[in-house]
This record gives structure tokens, C-alpha cells and sequence, in this order.
């Protein structure tokens, strides 16, 4: 009978049987390792998993992860992963560098203040036209490969965003810089209607005025007052740096290509460089506002305004690295920066 099933398992697999005793071969039990961390990582977001089920997530899409396929082709990932597992994710773009690019093939210089594009009517026709028409449609397509889910819309689309011409304030001062908008009402109902149907909504950070005149709104604002409007469980912002560094310029790290070296065994979260804020309170985050660097002061602001909204946690995180999203969400120690309200905790 022993020969008979040996000779049956050649014929089935085209390998001699084990012999009687032995264990599984080093391939096998490599591949049930290779199982068991998989599995090891499931059940560590399982308790996220839970958490946020429901809950609405902003992300604010911008940065390197915008302009690099296969960072592009990640995000996109992440926000149908977010979907399958019950979170209800939103979607708020920018799109600076493909403005600039546009401008700069126009012979259009572009000049900024206090991390805000100047604005000009010339540039708001620009902005326009290659947010909404452009880069709006191909965050829509990134997503809709994986299924009928993403649904474009600009912040001029029902109204969802009005908007007031604002200033920047340089070394104390106020400067004019055009058609840059500072948002005063949202009005979420059809994004709502979106959510209930199981979409994705991608906003376009373009606002109208209540005159009817349209403004470029900075996408970090655009996204921590939607996030407040709807209630959202986080705010999440996507920058090309690790978080809020402690010493910025002297702690800033480099680009990373790949995740960063793994914590613990079991951990199945990425490493936070060392001189990286952790999680700060608004407060604190208040106090370290006037020494930020001009490119951080929206985003910090964005998260600032978001925890003082009643969102109860904001995120900044390095869109350099891939799936950094659900790195953030689905782990226990999570990467980047978190903004917390005063008196609350990690």
C-alpha cells in the first residue's frame, strides 16, 4: 500500500513522496513563514479595522505622490483598500507642480507668499483648467481601474465650497496675492449623497465666491475644512517630508524610495526617523507655528484648524513613501506626525 500511494504521489505531483517521518521541505516552510507575517499584519489592523469602520477619512492628495507612477499608482490602492474595508474615504487634490509646469509652457512665472500661489485672473484660468480638467480627471481614472467607485468634483460643483479673496502675511505683514480664496461656508450635502452610495468623491481645491467670481484655494485648507464640515474621523495630508521635524533644516531627512526599515518583529509598521514629532497638541502645534518653513505653514495650519473643527485626529505623512496611507491607519504605531486636540492623547 506505501509503494502504491508513493507511486500515486509522483503521478500527481512529479516529486518522490516524503519519506515516512520527515518534515515539510525549506520551501514550504519558508512559504508559511512568509503566510504567518502576512497574517501577523492582518490581525494587527484588525482593532483599526473595527475602529474606523464607517468613519469618513480626508485625504489630502498632493506632493511627490502625485507626480511619480508608482506612488500614484499606491495612493490609488490605498483609497479602494479604504473603501473594501468599510472606511468612507474623500479625496482633496492640489496640483502645483502641473500648474507650473502649464504656466511655465504659457511663459508664465510663478510666484508664491507665505507657501500660497500668487494668483493672477491669467493664472486662476490656468488653475482652473488643469485642476478640474486635468488632474481631477486623472486621480479619477487612478482609482476607477479598480472599479466604478471615484466621482470628480470641483469645489464649485453645488456649491460645496464658497470662498472669499484672502491675504498672506509676510514678515507681519499683509500681501496681496489675487485670487486666492479663503474658505467660508461648505456645503457637503451631495458629497453626502456620494458617500451613502458607496463612491469616492475627489475634489478639486477651486472655490467660487458668493458674487460668482472663482478662486484658487490652497488644497490643505480646502481639505481640513471639508474634513471638519463632514465630521471625519482624520484628516490625512500627503507632503514630501517624513512629518514636523524637530529642527528643521538641520533634522530634515532624504527621499525615500522604499519604507524605511521595519520596527520590532510583529510591529508591521514602518520606523518614525528619530527627529520626527510624534504627536503634538494644537496647542503645541500653535506655539511652533510662527518658525515653520513657508512650505509647511498650510499644511500645519490645515491640521491645526481641522482638530480645532472637532476632528479628532490630523496627519501629516511622507506621500514619498508607498501605501504610506494605510501605513498610517492600519498599524499600531503609525508614521508621520499626528495632531491631536488639547488634552488628548495618541
Amino acid at each position: 500500500m506505501t509503494e502504491r500511494r508513493d507511486d500515486l504521489s509522483v503521478l500527481m505531483t512529479g516529486r518522490p513522496a516524503p519519506a515516512p517521518g520527515a518534515g515539510p521541505p525549506d520551501g514550504q516552510r519558508a512559504g508559511a513563514a512568509a503566510a504567518l507575517a502576512k497574517a501577523a499584519t492582518l490581525i494587527e489592523a484588525l482593532p483599526w479595522l473595527d475602529r474606523f469602520h464607517g468613519q469618513t477619512v480626508v485625504i489630502k492628495y498632493g506632493g511627490h505622490a502625485m507626480t511619480d507612477e508608482t506612488l500614484r499608482v499606491a495612493f490609488a490602492q490605498d483609497v479602494v483598500f479604504l473603501r473594501y474595508a468599510g472606511l468612507r474615504p474623500v479625496v482633496v487634490h492640489g496640483g502645483g507642480p502641473q500648474i507650473s509646469a502649464h504656466l511655465e509652457r504659457l511663459g508664465v512665472a510663478s510666484t508664491f507668499a507665505a507657501g500660497l500661489r500668487v494668483t493672477t485672473q491669467e493664472t486662476m484660468d490656468v488653475v482652473r483648467m488643469v485642476l478640474t480638467g486635468q488632474v481631477n480627471r486623472d486621480v479619477v481614472g487612478l482609482i476607477n481601474r479598480h472599479g466604478p467607485f471615484a466621482v470628480g468634483m470641483s469645489g464649485e460643483d453645488a456649491n460645496l465650497f464658497t470662498a472669499s479673496r484672502r491675504a498672506a502675511v509676510v514678515d507681519g505683514e499683509a500681501v496681496d496675492i489675487g485670487l486666492v480664496g479663503e474658505i467660508d461656508t461648505v456645503d457637503a450635502a451631495a458629497l453626502r449623497v456620494l458617500l451613502a452610495d458607496g463612491r469616492v468623491p475627489v475634489v478639486s481645491s477651486v472655490a467660487r465666491g458668493a458674487g460668482g467670481e472663482i478662486y484658487n484655494v490652497n488644497a490643505d485648507t480646502a481639505a481640513a475644512a471639508l474634513a471638519v464640515a463632514l465630521g471625519a474621523a482624520k484628516l490625512v495630508v500627503l507632503t514630501d517630508v517624513e512629518g514636523l521635524y524637530r529642527d528643521w533644516p538641520a533634522g530634515h531627512g532624504t527621499s525615500p524610495t522604499t519604507a524605511p526599515a521595519a520596527g520590532p518583529p510583529g510591529n508591521g509598521s514602518a520606523a518614525r526617523p528619530a527627529d520626527v514629532i510624534s504627536v503634538l497638541t494644537a496647542a503645541d502645534l500653535e506655539r511652533l507655528l510662527p518658525g515653520l518653513s513657508a512650505g509647511m505653514i498650510p499644511k500645519m495650519e490645515a491640521c491645526l484648524r481641522a482638530v480645532r473643527g472637532g476632528v479628532p485626529q490630523a496627519h501629516v505623512l511622507d506621500g514619498r513613501l508607498p501605501h504610506s496611507v494605510l501605513l498610517e491607519i492600519f498599524t499600531d504605531s503609525g508614521i508621520g506626525t499626528m495632531v491631536v486636540p488639547d488634552g488628548g492623547g495618541s
